[in-house]
């Protein structure tokens, strides 16, 4: 994984650790998959390439403001 893919992995948790204390999402931690995300939405578990869980994350984030 390059630099540029840490630091968007590490966005997505700090974004997930915010949305998850903030009671949007039930959970959520590293994929199966090194290249996704996984966010319980719903009680469903998603795998989500990391930008598209940024943008998830994002919006669900952007919403509850």
């Amino acid at each position: 994984m390059n630099q540029t893919s840490i630091d968007l992995k590490d966005e997505v948790h700090q974004l997930a650790k915010e949305a998850f204390h903030r009671h949007l999402i039930s959970g959520y931690g590293d994929s199966e998959y090194s290249d996704e995300y996984q966010i319980v939405l719903a009680g469903k578990p998603r795998h989500l390439p990391f930008s598209r869980a940024r943008q998830l994350l994002n919006r669900l984030l952007n919403r509850s403001n």
